[in-house]
């Protein structure tokens, strides 16, 4: 099933996360604590709940991990993300890319995370929880971000039958583990025009 491996994977770097936790000094686990309890991480994890030292360690350090960071075993100062500007994403059976139409004017140590759906019926209106990471792009600029290979390799080329992707996207603070707000957007297939005959038809002989 699509998203197996993905799911598989996310589970392992949990499992080493909440593995590492363990090993942690009383002042470190205490220092989470307290980060926890403070408005800057409610704010981070879009929560009004209490949360826990050991859920605030998790959240970050997944995405630290994930994006190839080293474990955070202190706890971070807290900076926020902003939220992505819109997006203009192209998609035909040519050509499937995805541009930020105004990006972050600070992207050190910033990751754009794209995540998208299959392909959907046009019956669909609302597919956003289907989405999964395709790509993460490292410091990203106003330059478009081809995605076809990246999004056919996870769930196959798109045709009229299903044309419909449903995107999210965030960024990221590699080095905090720190989220944006996520964006949506929505996107529809369609078939890439056909190149124009050349002049004179086609040719003869060898």
């Amino acid at each position: 099933r699509i998203g197996t491996s993905d799911q598989a994977a996310n589970k392992g770097v949990m499992k080493y996360i909440t593995t590492s936790w363990k090993s942690l000094s009383n002042d470190q686990i205490l220092a989470w604590n307290k980060l926890a309890l403070s408005q800057e991480a409610k704010s981070i994890l879009g929560t009004k709940a209490k949360i826990s030292g050991l859920n605030l360690f998790q959240r970050l350090n997944f995405w630290v991990v994930k994006l190839g960071g080293s474990l955070m075993l202190n706890p971070p100062t807290l900076e926020g993300v902003e939220t992505p500007s819109s997006a203009t994403i192209t998609c035909t059976s040519a050509a499937f890319t995805f541009t930020l139409d105004q990006p972050i004017a600070d992207n050190g140590g910033i990751y754009l995370v794209i995540q998208a759906s299959e392909g959907q019926s046009n019956g669909v209106s609302r597919a956003y929880g289907k989405a999964v990471q395709i790509h993460a792009e490292e410091e990203p600029t106003s330059a478009a971000i081809d995605i076809k290979s990246a999004y056919e390799s996870k769930h196959g080329a798109l045709g009229a039958g299903a044309p419909k992707v449903f995107f999210r996207y965030f960024y990221v603070n590699s080095s905090t583990g720190e989220t944006s707000v996520p964006m949506q957007a929505v996107v529809k297939w369609t078939a890439a025009a056909a190149p124009a005959e050349p002049a004179g038809g086609e040719g003869g002989g060898e």
